[in-house]
C-alpha cells in the first residue's frame, strides 16, 4: 500500500516535459539577453557563452524524440526577435547545430562530459563561422579572432550545463 501512495504522489507531481524544456530555454534566452554592466570593457562581451545553443544541444542529446530541428528553428526565431538581429540568422545556425547533434547523439551519450565538450567546441566554432558568414552577407562585418572566444567559453562550461540539465531531467523524470 505504501508503494502505491508513493507512486500516486510522484504521478500527481509530474510536470510535463514540455514545461521543463521550455523553462530551460527561457532561462537560456534570459542569460543571452543580460547585458554587461556599464563601464565594463567591450572585450568581456566575447566571454559570453552560447547559452541557447548549449541548452539545445543538451536536449537534443537527451530527448531527441522531443527536441529537434523544429524546436531549434522556433527558439532561433525567438532569439532573433529578442536580440534584434536579422530574422532567421540564429534560427539557421541553431538548426545546423541541432542537425549535427541529432546525427551524433548516440555517440555523444557514450562519451565523457569532457569528450562531449570537445564536440561542443567544434559545433560552437561552426556556429560562430556561420554567424560571421551571415553577418558578412548582410553587412560589412569585420573578422577577428575574438569571435571564436564564445565557442571556447561554451565548451568550457558545457560540463556544468550538462550536469545541471541532467539533474533537472532526472529530478522530474523526463524520458
Amino acid at each position: 500500500m505504501r508503494g502505491v501512495t508513493a507512486e500516486m504522489h510522484v504521478a500527481a507531481n509530474r510536470v510535463p516535459a514540455f514545461v521543463i524544456i521550455a523553462a530551460s530555454f527561457f532561462v537560456a534566452l534570459v542569460l543571452s539577453l543580460v547585458s554587461l554592466p556599464e563601464g565594463t570593457p567591450e572585450m568581456l562581451g566575447y566571454l559570453r557563452p552560447h547559452w541557447v545553443a548549449l541548452v539545445l544541444v543538451y536536449w537534443v542529446i537527451a530527448l531527441p524524440q522531443s527536441v529537434g530541428l523544429a524546436t531549434a528553428w522556433c527558439v532561433g526565431i525567438l532569439l532573433d526577435i529578442l536580440l534584434g538581429t536579422l530574422i532567421g540568422q540564429h534560427a539557421f545556425v541553431l538548426v545546423a547545430v541541432s542537425a549535427i547533434a541529432l546525427s551524433l547523439y548516440q555517440r555523444m551519450r557514450m562519451f565523457s562530459v569532457w569528450q562531449q565538450g570537445a564536440i561542443v567546441l567544434a559545433m560552437m566554432l561552426l556556429a560562430e563561422m556561420l554567424m560571421f558568414w551571415i553577418e558578412s552577407l548582410a553587412a560589412n562585418a569585420d573578422f577577428n579572432l575574438w569571435h571564436f572566444l564564445p565557442a571556447l567559453v561554451s565548451a568550457l562550461i558545457w560540463p556544468w550545463v550538462f550536469l545541471s540539465l541532467r539533474a533537472l531531467r532526472r529530478r522530474f523524470g523526463l524520458t
